[in-house]
């Protein structure tokens, strides 16, 4: 059976998470990272130098670096539907992953670590205004993007939008000040009605 090493709340093992209930993957989830420890083992080590989440191994095969664990499973089990089969659509959704990896989470991971790490008398107005305006513009590129497209690759559901998905349901809990973007809801609430992302995306942030 697939093992997945991480914390349930990651953003990056929740990514891997609903790739597989998308699936219907069977799979192990073993708590680590966080407040669980295991990452800094010897054991876990010699399945992932780096000491990161998600890690999985796949009957003897071990991936780590959550876009590639997406692409990997996706690939495997999901040709034609998570993995679309054209290259062309395939690098359409495949750019929106590294986007979301690149730029849209690193501009909110500030606002992130303001409310659910810091005390709030430690909390810098300033920079989470910065942040928040930063992940706004990104925003907008994505809402501008989802004109006239069901998912982000187009009228099929597909790894782009788990990558995202992942993220955008941070944006919309987080306590801040958020613009309408009108294709971005219709989207996300397209994703709220799918039962892999109410399960394993859809929780309280910690």
């Amino acid at each position: 059976m697939l093992k997945i090493w991480g914390n349930a709340d990651s953003i990056n093992v929740q990514k891997v998470l609903w790739c597989c209930e998308e699936l219907a993957l069977p799979y192990e989830r073993i708590d680590a990272g966080r407040h669980y420890g295991v990452v800094n083992t010897a054991e876990f080590r010699r399945l992932n130098p780096n000491g990161l989440v998600p890690t999985i191994d796949d009957d003897g095969f071990v991936v780590w670096e959550s876009g590639t664990v997406l692409r990997y499973l996706a690939a495997k089990h999901g040709a034609g539907s998570l993995w679309p089969d054209d290259v062309v659509a395939r690098a359409e959704v495949d750019r929106w992953i590294d986007w979301s990896n690149s730029t849209l989470w690193p501009a909110m991971v500030p606002i992130f670590r303001a409310f659910l790490r810091t005390p709030e008398h430690e909390r810098d107005d300033n920079l989470i205004e910065a942040a928040r305006s930063e992940t706004l513009e990104a925003m907008h590129i994505l809402d501008a993007h989802l004109e006239g497209r069901a998912f982000v690759g187009g009228e099929r559901f597909t790894m782009g939008d788990i990558a995202l998905g992942c993220a955008v349901w941070r944006w919309m809990t987080l306590p801040i000040e958020r613009e309408e973007l009108p294709q971005v809801q219709r989207w996300f609430d397209a994703l709220s009605k799918r039962e892999a992302y109410r399960k394993v995306v859809m929780l309280p942030l910690v």
